[in-house]
């Protein structure tokens, strides 16, 4: 596949000139819409990438094969692919939630290609492995929520929805995201959701190659604040933000907090 079938597929973009690049990477049953409320902070600084992973938003979908998407290696691939249809180097990869550990398998297969990488919300694992993990959920919960979207596909995105965003922070951004959830093709979206609530990346931290910061949503239904705090210890070069917030969209809920340190570390300010 071609630089430009590449950028077609994964409805690339790129705003803002500045001489260090951000890849933003979107969370499961969202798309690159989701950053419009952070990148305005950070368009003077950077050169902002923004893309959707086959399967989802504007994406091509005549791409997705549920099979090969069933694991978060095909996308990866999606991110390297989109690295090097552009030829990025040195890039800052700001992965949302389950992208923060698909940015992860990225960087670990190309290192070149990245500089840092920045976790918003990031969860290893979503299951319960006691006594050494909790990721927040039994497999049989988990399992659940996935049969569900078979049986009730709009009462599981209407379900999910607060529980993601967080209660307190409005039915437009609930609804918003509710509604992403519903315009996404019900085989992808469950193809996307075992990836996501099944994988378990706990064994990768470790390998981790860039200086890593973890952002950190105080309360978080997802994925609590002892998954954070498990991630920036295991990863070697990592530090953890804790930001006072309710939900697990720190992007799309407290931009202007994320923005400044995320800007000060891309720079590399010290």
């Amino acid at each position: 596949m071609n630089s430009d079938d590449i950028l077609k597929r994964n409805n690339v973009s790129v705003i803002g000139s500045g001489e260090k690049t951000l890849l933003l990477a979107h969370g499961f049953g969202c798309d690159q819409n989701m950053w419009r409320f952070l990148t305005p902070l950070l368009i003077d600084n950077f050169r902002i990438v923004l893309f959707d992973y086959v399967g989802s938003g504007k994406s091509d979908v005549k791409a997705f094969d549920a099979q090969q998407y069933l694991h978060l290696d095909s996308y990866a691939q999606n991110v390297i692919d989109v690295c090097e249809a552009l030829e990025l180097k040195d890039v800052t990869l700001v992965g949302h939630s389950v992208s923060s550990m698909i940015g992860l398998i990225a960087s670990i297969k190309a290192p070149h290609l990245f500089a840092r990488i920045v976790m918003v919300c990031p969860s290893p694992s979503f299951l319960n492995a006691p006594p050494d993990y909790f990721g927040g959920f039994e497999r049989a919960d988990l399992e659940e929520l996935i049969d569900l979207m078979d049986k009730n596909y709009i009462g599981w995105a209407n379900y999910l929805a607060p529980l993601v965003m967080g209660s307190v922070n409005g039915e437009g951004m609930i609804s918003e995201l509710s509604g992403s959830f519903c315009s996404t093709d019900p085989v992808i979206a469950k193809s996307f959701a075992k990836a996501t609530f099944f994988s378990d990346c706990r064994h990768l931290l470790p390998l981790a190659q860039h200086p890593t910061l973890v952002f950190q949503s105080s309360q978080d239904a997802l994925a609590a604040v002892s998954v954070g705090e498990f991630v920036a210890k295991t990863i070697p070069q990592a530090g953890m933000l804790t930001i006072d917030a309710e939900g697990h969209c720190l992007h799309m809920t407290h931009p202007h907090e994320l923005a400044p340190p995320l800007t000060d570390f891309a720079m590399d300010r010290r």
